[in-house]
């Protein structure tokens, strides 16, 4: 994940920034419990798309 690219991304929920998660390639919003995937290369930020963190991830 390009470090630009996510300077300029946030969560299209709480409107904040995310953080990369390089093991679950997805880009993760703590303030929205979301994690959005990437997918060949590109980051789905749609909200139907995105999983919930669960608590130990929390």
């Amino acid at each position: 994940m390009s470090p630009a690219l996510l300077e300029i991304l946030i969560c299209p929920l709480s409107r904040t920034k995310l953080r990369y998660d390089a093991e679950t390639q997805e880009l993760i919003s703590d303030a929205a419990g979301l994690a959005f995937p990437i997918r060949n290369g590109v980051p789905i930020m749609l909200i139907d798309e995105a999983r919930r963190l669960t608590s130990d991830e929390d």
